[in-house]
């Protein structure tokens, strides 16, 4: 049986995540930098799957006390911790650098990057001393190296998640710590929308390629959970939307009508 720490995990991918473990008999961890999400999150799915298979504690990333607190409740709750996934993260207004706020942009990077940095560090240090464990890093626009207009801060902080990973990986050499790649592709949530002003054309030349490449959190996330359960080597990688797939997605837009979006729109 599995333990798992998500980090960011009372909503969007990482709830799912966190769904989809428990559906698989794992023990899991949530966590979020509100108390109030965290208690709703660990009531709910203690309700569904057992109080014994999941707790929550508080948790922001940029902070290393609070980081630590995290994996020491892990082995508190059950002994050792398996699994950790890097999935806290954020996203700012769209737009040029220029017009982005310095405070926006510092805390972007302090939370994409800074945060994921000082995260990777505690479980390693923590798997390290137990002997085993998989550090799972995600994936984001820019980190294949793809550029947008408005995307440079974000874009910036997710093209470092593969130094940092490939980096890790040599680190983590002879050890039975292993260190993977988890990318979810185009996924629905509130990270992904809320940086667009729905009402504005580009929002809506946006949603076109969303409607065609994404995906929402309850089709991608069972598959995301099953590979990373099945990954047994450093440098694993679980990748959804794969250039085949996105290809294959074009091909067939013209005949396949989807809207992900009604229910976010109506709302």
């Amino acid at each position: 049986m599995k333990s798992v720490i998500i980090t960011g995990s009372t909503r969007g991918i990482g709830l799912g995540l966190a769904e989809n473990f428990l559906k698989r008999d794992c023990r899991v961890i949530v966590s979020s930098r509100k108390q109030q999400d965290v208690d709703n999150t660990v009531a709910t799915l203690a309700r569904q799957y057992g109080e014994d298979k999941v707790s929550g504690i508080t948790c922001d990333i940029t902070k290393i006390e609070d980081l630590e607190a995290l994996w020491q409740h892990g082995i508190s709750c059950y002994d050792s911790v398996d699994i950790w996934i890097n999935n806290a993260g954020m996203s700012i207004k769209r737009c040029p650098l220029e017009e982005q706020s310095a405070n926006d942009l510092m805390t972007i990077v302090n939370t994409n990057l800074t945060g994921l940095i000082l995260a990777s560090k505690v479980a390693l240090a923590g798997m390290k001393r137990q002997g085993h464990g998989q550090i799972w890093n995600m994936e984001g626009f820019g980190s294949n190296g793809a550029v947008q207009p408005g995307m440079a801060a974000y874009g910036a902080t997710k093209r470092a998640v593969n130094y940092l990973i490939k980096s890790l990986q040599k680190e983590v050499k002879g050890t039975q710590v292993q260190v993977n790649t988890l990318s979810p592709g185009i996924v629905v949530t509130d990270l992904l929308i809320g940086d667009y002003d729905t009402s504005s054309p580009e929002w809506k030349k946006a949603k076109k390629i969303f409607n065609i490449l994404g995906d929402k959190v309850e089709t991608v996330t069972p598959w995301l959970v099953d590979g990373i359960l099945n990954a047994s080597k450093s440098g694993s990688k679980v990748i959804w939307l794969t250039g085949g797939k996105a290809f294959s997605r074009f091909l067939t837009a013209g005949f396949n009508k989807r809207d992900l979006f009604t229910d976010i729109e109506g709302a």
